[in-house]
């Protein structure tokens, strides 16, 4: 069996961050991703999807996302119901991220001299800069 869901949108809205009672982060993010195809009106549209994201990945995307950012999630679907406070049973859709790729910088990166943190959940930074110089290619 396969449960894999991978996503690349942008950010609707900024991380919310928050503790289980036993201390485990979680952060719930709102994700715009375009359909592939056009309506009949020649119109892209959008899909909102929820993501859930859990422990030091959490702390990692309320620190460094907020709206509109572009990131990639890869992840599985979760399917669950819950009673509201009308006691109205409810389902929700979510995925829940197992790693976010950052696909853009910060928009306040020239503001702050480009030292404004990027990165993923999986520690890479995206736009790094590599530099060398030819002596130092071991082939």
């Amino acid at each position: 069996m396969l449960n894999k869901v991978i996503l690349i949108g942008r950010l609707t809205r900024d991380p919310e961050l928050r503790y289980t009672t036993s201390g485990m982060a979680v952060a719930k993010l709102g994700l715009a991703v375009d359909r592939p195809q056009f309506n009949k009106e020649r119109e892209k549209e959008t899909d909102f999807i929820d993501i859930v994201v859990w422990s030091k990945l959490a702390e990692i995307c309320a620190n460094n996302l907020g709206k509109g950012r572009l990131v990639a999630v890869d992840g599985r679907l979760q399917i669950r119901s819950y009673e509201d406070n009308q006691g109205v049973k409810r389902k929700v859709a979510e995925v829940v991220a197992e790693n976010i790729k950052f696909l853009d910088w910060p928009r306040d990166r020239e503001a702050t001299g480009g030292n404004a943190s990027h990165g993923s959940g999986s520690g890479s930074g995206f736009g790094s800069e590599i530099s060398f110089n030819g002596d130092d290619i071991p082939f």
